[in-house]
């Protein structure tokens, strides 16, 4: 293990913290598409994405806190 207080350790460091930040990124985007997937699915009598560009703002409220809410679920796992 190298010397955090050396050149080399840094950038080891640095490197490590731009692989975790590329992993929850990559993590977050794939939990709000399969969660938002799955909401889809759930609700079968509504069509979200129209309502959302007919401007339906409690729909697009709905998805916000979904998204919201994932979020939070990643960063606490990841």
């Amino acid at each position: 293990m190298l010397d955090p207080t050396s050149w080399g350790g840094m950038f080891a460091q640095y490197g490590r913290s731009l692989l975790w930040a590329i992993t929850a990124a990559i993590g977050f985007g794939l939990g709000v598409g399969i969660s938002l997937k799955v909401f889809d699915w759930l609700s079968t009598d509504i069509d979200e994405w129209e309502e959302i560009k007919k401007g339906n703002m409690g729909v697009s409220m709905i998805f916000t806190a979904l998204i919201v809410m994932v979020g939070l679920i990643v960063y606490k796992v990841i």
